[in-house]
């Protein structure tokens, strides 16, 4: 090869990946995508709660999406989330952390998708300096007896499963917060897809930590 030639070859060393956050308000957030029932409806409740980073700091600029069930455990087909008309339900929501790393929806508590089930919302969190997005879940607290029959929650410690169930507040609201590692780090999932036993989920900490 030639001096010219090398000189022309092109430079193909490995850039860093790209994280998933931060995240800017442009684009993503849309009017009421936090809201998957209007406020104050019949039905309604309250999720809410903050997200905080290994170091126990609140995230200011991180992204939850909810997905989930409707009041009586179906899963909704329907379109429309990116344009709420107040009274069709998607069963889909997105909500960004303010300045002190809290996040709120309004929706209806799901119900049970089989007979006996454990009630849950699926939550998709991005946040700055995660390679890809994560996936977990939040457990409606009532349901002591379905969470012991819970694959996920009955392979969990006491310490993990307490972090996959929300609070009950006095008057009805539902607190979940969220942590990417350290003490008390969310247990957050892996899925996959097998021809034998279709997907599956197990749990899995946040980068660094080991999976279950």
């Amino acid at each position: 090869m030639s001096q010219h030639d090398a000189d022309l070859t092109p430079d193909l060393t490995p850039t860093p990946g790209q994280t998933v956050g931060p995240f800017f308000g442009f684009a993503l957030p849309f009017r009421d995508s936090q809201h998957l029932v209007p406020p104050g409806s019949l039905g309604s409740v309250r999720l809410y709660g903050t997200v905080y980073d290994g170091t126990g700091q609140p995230i200011p600029d991180a992204m939850l999406e909810l997905w989930q069930a409707d009041g009586v455990g179906s899963v909704p087909t329907t379109q429309g989330s990116l344009i709420r008309d107040g009274h069709t339900f998607t069963g889909w929501g997105r909500a960004g952390t303010d300045n002190v790393g809290g996040y709120t929806f309004t929706t209806l508590e799901p119900g049970h998708v089989q007979e006996g089930s454990a009630r849950f919302f699926s939550v998709l969190v991005f946040a700055r300096g995660l390679l890809d997005k994560l996936h977990t879940r939040v457990y409606l607290p009532e349901d002591a007896t379905a969470h012991a029959n819970d694959p996920l929650l009955s392979s969990l410690s006491e310490e993990e499963r307490a972090t996959l169930i929300a609070t009950r507040e006095p008057g009805g609201a539902l607190r979940w917060d969220l942590r990417l590692q350290g003490d008390g780090e969310t247990v957050f999932l892996d899925y996959w897809a097998d021809d034998a036993a279709g997907e599956g989920a197990t749990g899995n900490g946040a980068q660094g930590s080991d999976q279950r």
